[in-house]
C-alpha cells in the first residue's frame, strides 16, 4: 500500500510541477508566450467543459471547435482585433445551431455561451494586465492562488472542525479558508519588501495585503463554482489531462474569478490614487 501511495504521490507531484513550469516559464519567456499559453489552456478548458456538461459527439463537435476558437479569440481581445472576429465568431455560432439536429438548443447555446463568459473573459482579462502591466504581476496572481491553497489544505487538514460551504464542498472548513487567508497575506508582505520593480506595480504593504484578501476569496468562491458544477454532474474530477489532479479545470477554477476580480482590484486602486498602473508597456501586435 505504502508503494502505491508513494507512486500516486509522485505522479502527482510531477504532473503538478509541469504544469507550474509551464507557467512560470511563460511568464520569465515573455507576454506573447505566455498569452498563448494562456489560450491553450482556455481550448483545453472549453473541451473539458463541454465534454462533462454536454459529451462531445460527432453531431456537436463543429460547435465545440467554434466555442475553442471563440476563446482563443477572447484570449487575444484586449488587442482590439480578435476582439471583432468573435463578434463575428458569436453571430456564426447561433447560426449554426439552426443547422445542427440538437432536442435541447437552448440548452447548448447556454452551454456554449458559459464558456465564452466563464472561461474566455477572465483569459482575456489576465492576458489584458499580463500586457499592459507585466507578467510578472501575473505570476504574483498565480502564486498567491497557489499559496492560498497550501495554507487552506495545510490549517484545514490539521484543525479543521467548522465547515465552510457543506452542501457544495464537504472538506472545505472555515480554519482552512483563514489559513490560506493568513498564509497569502504573510505573501504579500513579503511580495511588497520585494519592491515594485519586480512585481511591475506601485504598491504599499497595505494595497497588497488587499490584494491578498481579494485573491483569498474570489480563489475559494471560484474553487467552490467549479465545486457546483461538479456536484450537479455527479463527477469528481472534470478530466484527467493532469495526473493526479483532474483535469485543466480543475486546475484553474479559482483562477476564473481569481482573473476579474484581481482586474477590478487594479482599476479601483487606480481611481483611488495608487497609481498601480505604470502602462508603460505598448501593446504587443
Amino acid at each position: 500500500m505504502a508503494s502505491i501511495n508513494l507512486k500516486s504521490w509522485l505522479v502527482r507531484s510531477l504532473s503538478g510541477l509541469v504544469y507550474v513550469g509551464a507557467i512560470v516559464g511563460c511568464v520569465f519567456w515573455g507576454r506573447i508566450p505566455f498569452s498563448i499559453l494562456m489560450a491553450l489552456i482556455g481550448i483545453l478548458a472549453v473541451v473539458e467543459f463541454e465534454k462533462i456538461c454536454e459529451g462531445i459527439s460527432e453531431n456537436n463537435l463543429p460547435l465545440l471547435i467554434l466555442d475553442a476558437v471563440g476563446v482563443v479569440f477572447l484570449a487575444f481581445g484586449y488587442i482590439g482585433v480578435p476582439l471583432i472576429a468573435w463578434i463575428f465568431v458569436f453571430l456564426c455560432r447561433l447560426i449554426l445551431q439552426l443547422y445542427t439536429t440538437n432536442d435541447r438548443p437552448i440548452r447548448s447555446m447556454a452551454l456554449s455561451f458559459m464558456t465564452q463568459i466563464y472561461i474566455g473573459g477572465p483569459i482575456m482579462l489576465l492576458n489584458f494586465l499580463s500586457t499592459w502591466i507585466g507578467t510578472h504581476l501575473a505570476l504574483a496572481i498565480f502564486l498567491m492562488i497557489w499559496i492560498n491553497d497550501t495554507g487552506a489544505f495545510v490549517v484545514g487538514s490539521l484543525f479543521g472542525r467548522h465547515r465552510l460551504f457543506e452542501r457544495i464542498s464537504p472538506k472545505k472548513s472555515w480554519e482552512g479558508f483563514f489559513g490560506g487567508l493568513a498564509f497569502n497575506c504573510l505573501a504579500g508582505w513579503l511580495f511588497a519588501i520585494g519592491g515594485t520593480t519586480f512585481w511591475d506595480t506601485n504598491w504599499n504593504v497595505i494595497t497588497w495585503i488587499l490584494f491578498a484578501l481579494t485573491i483569498t476569496l474570489f480563489s475559494t468562491w471560484g474553487d467552490l463554482v467549479e465545486s457546483l458544477i461538479k456536484r450537479s454532474l455527479n463527477i469528481k474530477d472534470s478530466g484527467h489531462i493532469m495526473p493526479g489532479h483532474g483535469g485543466i479545470l480543475d486546475r484553474i477554477d479559482s483562477l476564473l474569478l481569481v482573473a476579474p476580480a484581481a482586474f477590478l482590484f487594479i482599476l479601483i486602486a487606480e481611481i483611488c490614487g495608487q497609481n498601480v498602473i505604470p502602462f508603460h508597456h505598448p501593446p504587443f501586435f
